[in-house]
């Protein structure tokens, strides 16, 4: 390609690409057709040398085309299941993290067409705007936000037998590393504890090392219950030291850790638990490229869409990592045929493949007499358009050649006596 044809506009260089794949009988899509262009800028041919390129894209593009009424769900199957033997069992640490570990393997691939609403080791990957991205200290401030502190994790928890008092002893240097404040101890554990029964105060005055007590007597008191269970101090002051310890200070709800990774020139996020939608309200994070293994949150917070993306991607990432080829083409009819009818069902008998219309291909998946018990009930009709159902009944699929019937017209010549057909 000479200079002068690298210097013309990329649209016109998409319709040349255009011309030459229909005069090889293949109609591009424009995205594939643009990208053939960016690709090509990039390259010193000749036109000559760009015309074979393309010819040679076109004859691939002809050979990765779908036949008429091929069984696509069928080779999709296959192409999945075959490999899927290969996969291995075991659960993986993460990324490098040794700290973590997530579900591969066929597990995850289970959890995925399971359509599990809740991972088996829920986490995600949370990316921090592209101006902190090197900024390790404003990462570590986010980190903190989305880490859930509990009151053990920056204090210590004892009880006063005699005074049925539960001691809550804040730690300075473990509040300093989770940057907690003891004003956020007071406020959680006055919006938290049950003030019936319960006073918090500091108990030993005013002062970063002092503690704070949790009294069990009634404020205001009140006259003698009948509960047999108020009647047990004990037993009230080892449910509010159990109380106390359940007591979230700050952040997101379900994120149990939050460890930094740097990877290249930016630090990530990485988190043992899942909230997206918890996440991506705090400022400083990136919306657009934190993600989520849990598809199902996906879907709540972006769409069924983005929950087809999130299927397609963790089903390819799960198969490269165990070194499976499988053509991406067939993840995305899983995908579709998962998501077409606006919610995330399961390949099962209590999804996909428990709703067929037929009732003979339901009978030979799973709970066969059942199946076909509701069915006699109910004067259920099976049209035989499927595959299993026309095998059971040792009739030709109707899919290849099979889904054509063909008529056979004699001509005049072929028949004595016969008339020829007036023409229109």
């Amino acid at each position: 390609m000479t200079m002068a044809e690298e210097k013309r506009a990329p649209g016109e260089l998409a319709e040349r690409i255009e011309a030459a794949a229909k005069a090889e009988g293949v109609q591009f899509p424009p995205s594939l057709s643009a990208e053939l262009a960016k690709r090509l800028r990039g390259l010193r041919v000749t036109p000559s040398e760009a015309t074979k390129v393309v010819r040679e894209v076109a004859r691939r593009f002809r050979r990765a085309e779908v036949d008429p009424h091929e069984s696509v769900g069928i080779i999709a199957a296959q192409s999945i299941g075959e490999p899927g033997t290969q996969m291995t069992l075991r659960t993986f640490h993460y990324a490098g993290v040794a700290e973590m570990n997530v579900t591969l393997g066929l597990p995850r691939l289970i959890e995925l067409v399971d359509a599990r609403r809740v991972p088996s080791t829920p986490m995600m990957t949370v990316q921090v705007d592209r101006k902190l991205k090197a900024d390790r200290l404003a990462v570590e401030k986010i980190a903190l936000q989305i880490e859930v502190t509990n009151i053990p994790d920056v204090a210590s928890i004892g009880t006063a037998v005699e005074d049925l008092t539960v001691i809550v002893s804040p730690q300075t240097a473990l509040m300093q590393a989770r940057g907690v404040k003891r004003a956020d101890i007071e406020t959680a554990l006055l919006g938290t504890i049950d003030a019936r029964h319960f006073l918090v105060k500091d108990g030993s005055g005013s002062g970063e090392s002092r503690p704070f007590e949790i009294h069990l007597a009634e404020n205001p008191p009140t006259k003698k219950s009948e509960d047999p269970a108020e009647e047990m101090p004990f037993r009230k002051l080892l449910a509010a030291s159990e109380e106390a310890r359940g007591i979230r200070i700050k952040g997101i709800l379900g994120i149990r850790r939050a460890l930094i990774k740097r990877e290249k020139d930016a630090y990530v996020i990485y988190t043992e638990g899942s909230n997206l939608e918890g996440v991506l309200g705090i400022p400083g994070v990136d919306a657009a490229r934190t993600t989520t293994n849990s598809v199902f949150e996906i879907y709540k917070v972006f769409g069924i869409e983005a929950a087809r993306a999130a299927l397609i991607q963790e089903a390819n990432r799960t198969l490269a990592e165990q070194g499976l080829g499988v053509d991406i083409r067939h993840l995305m009819l899983v995908s579709d045929v998962m998501t077409n009818e606006g919610d995330i069902r399961a390949i099962g008998r209590h999804g996909i493949s428990g709703k067929k219309t037929s009732v003979l291909a339901r009978a030979a998946f799973e709970i066969t007499a059942a199946h076909l018990l509701r069915a006699a009930i109910t004067g259920e009709v099976d049209e035989l358009k499927g595959v299993a159902e026309n095998i059971i009944v040792g009739q030709p699929i109707t899919l290849g050649t099979g889904a054509v019937n063909l008529v056979y017209r004699p001509s005049v010549a072929a028949v004595p006596g016969a008339e020829k057909p007036a023409e229109a």
